[in-house]
């Protein structure tokens, strides 16, 4: 097996809940908006959120600011506000120097999920990203786990490691992309669902379940 660890983004490797929270505050505020506003912003972009969601929102309100801009201004907000925790740069950091190729598979626009890795420092440790919005396609796709491979200039046939907080498409996906699989728990676990190779409470739980791993 090569040393190939594909890494969901999105409350895997930074915070996003924490930085929406935020992020959906300041832009409401910013613009005067109502409560109803910022409860649809927040029940909307719960789990993603895409340029598109901007235009429903402009249309079910009939706000008078650009869609584009507020998706802009959304965007530029969240990419400020998500952290990654220091020790989640220090454990990247050691496994690229242990000879790991390192991508980001994720659901998500591409110009904020680029933003976000930009915005926390995980850029300058990953090999490549491929984000749901690259596609229009999304996990569990296998097509996303390819094409994060082929970024990387590798193959899922020589078989790797996904690693995710999502059951259905991190775990799911990976085992579909012949992947061997960390989860991170938390979520509700599906029934039917093909058990998980570890499990862990933290993703540098995970980073060192990998540096233990004799893969050369």
């Amino acid at each position: 097996m090569q040393g190939l660890a594909l890494f969901d983004l999105d409350d895997t490797l930074a915070a996003r809940q924490s930085a929406l929270s935020g992020a959906l505050t300041r832009l409401c505020r910013s613009h005067g908006f109502s409560s109803d506003v910022e409860q649809w912003l927040r029940i909307e972009l719960a789990d993603r959120a895409t340029a598109n969601d901007f235009t429903r929102l402009q249309d079910a309100f009939e706000l008078e600011e650009s869609a584009t801009d507020l998706w802009q201004e959304y965007v530029d907000l969240m990419s400020a506000a998500v952290t990654c925790r220091p020790e989640v740069l220090e454990g990247l950091a050691r496994l690229r120097a242990a000879g790991w190729t390192i991508c980001v598979v994720t659901n998500g626009a591409g110009d904020i999920q680029r933003a976000k890795l930009a915005g926390t420092g995980l850029v300058s440790l990953i090999n490549g990203i491929a984000a749901s919005g690259d596609l229009e396609i999304r996990k569990p796709d296998r097509r996303l786990f390819e094409l994060a491979a082929t970024r990387c200039g590798v193959s899922l046939a020589d078989g790797g490691w996904m690693i995710g907080d999502n059951p259905g498409g991190d775990i799911g996906g990976g085992h579909q992309a012949g992947l061997r699989t960390i989860w991170l728990r938390g979520r509700p676990w599906p029934d039917g669902l093909l058990a998980a190779h570890h499990v862990v409470d933290d993703v540098t739980d995970a980073i060192t379940i990998l540096l233990n791993e004799n893969w050369e």
